[in-house]
């Protein structure tokens, strides 16, 4: 998987941050793209990055604000205008919907492809054979969600020395052990195909937020996480301010991530008041975990499978 950040600031864009926008790439599935919020002007970052709009079939919208929302229209269409034919699905609380069809009606804009329109709730809202998505419920000054992207475990590989000490030669055959068969040898002999299979690599967990006040939740929800994506808009002198707007301090989050026993905590959605402040950001959170990267704009992060 790979991290794409599109935008990194809160609020307003800035000349080094422009608002939210997050495109996950998966690798090993034909570099599929799923995209998260859609800020204004995501679509001109997409244009700096390896990102393809006709292959974003998902879009996912933490909340209703507009530095998470006002980019979609544009982003429809230029979809569109690419020559993108396949299906959409939209996610994203009540109200995108709506949103979406009436800029798309106002404009008189027309879409070669359908779109699916899903309205989110706690639970799982995805799943299929390799993945699943969960959504959590936030704590900001409108309704706001977390996702929770869990990979389907990988079957183990195959023990290809053992099955050659035992003459067994690749072909075929390795298929149907792989699938763990019980099969019946030429020369009578009958082998269980999951004796010859190393054991099961644990699917990756990653966890993007949306906007939030600090939730005790997020430790359960987030337990043992690969990776963790996460506003962080405040430094700690500026708790209050975080508390009154519906948002977190970089350390509060370094320590809901520390309790939850994250790999990597990623922040994000920070505030334009700290632009060429990063080192400072970074040394203040690493002083309660360490390890913790700060985006920016056009960052990408390669998230490794598990052993």
């Amino acid at each position: 998987m790979e991290f794409h950040f599109l935008g990194t600031g809160s609020g307003v864009p800035s000349t080094s941050r422009n608002v939210s926008g997050l495109v996950v790439r998966f690798l090993q599935k034909k570099s599929t793209q799923w995209l998260f919020d859609c800020g204004e002007a995501t679509q001109h970052q997409i244009l700096k990055s390896p990102i393809t709009l006709t292959k974003i079939d998902r879009i996912f919208i933490t909340h209703l604000h507009g530095d998470h929302l006002f980019g979609l229209p544009g982003l429809l269409c230029s979809r569109s205008a690419q020559g993108a034919k396949t299906p959409l699905t939209i996610y994203g609380p009540d109200g995108v919907e709506t949103f979406v069809k009436t800029a798309l009606t106002i404009s008189k804009s027309y879409l070669s492809y359908d779109i699916h329109f899903i309205s989110i709730d706690e639970g799982i809202i995805y799943e299929d054979d390799s993945i699943k998505v969960e959504v959590m419920g936030l704590d900001h000054v409108m309704p706001s969600f977390a996702f929770k992207l869990t990979e389907a475990d990988q079957q183990g590989a195959l023990k290809v020395e053992k099955l050659q000490e035992l003459g067994i030669k690749p072909g075929p055959i390795y298929q149907r052990i792989k699938q763990g068969e019980t099969i019946e040898l030429p020369d009578g002999r009958i082998i269980d195909g999951n004796e010859f299979l190393h054991e099961k690599k644990q699917g990756r967990k990653v966890v993007i937020a949306g906007d939030t006040r600090p939730l005790e939740q997020m430790i359960s929800f987030s337990e043992s996480a690969n990776l963790l994506i996460h506003e962080g808009t405040f430094r700690e002198d500026k708790k209050s301010h975080a508390e009154q707007f519906g948002h977190s301090t970089i350390t509060e989050v370094a320590s809901i991530a520390k309790r939850a026993n994250v790999d990597q905590l990623i922040l994000t959605h920070i505030s334009s008041r700290y632009a060429g402040a990063e080192n400072e950001l970074e040394e203040e959170v690493r002083s309660v975990l360490d390890g913790t990267i700060v985006a920016h704009d056009l960052m990408v992060y390669k998230l490794m499978n598990n052993v």
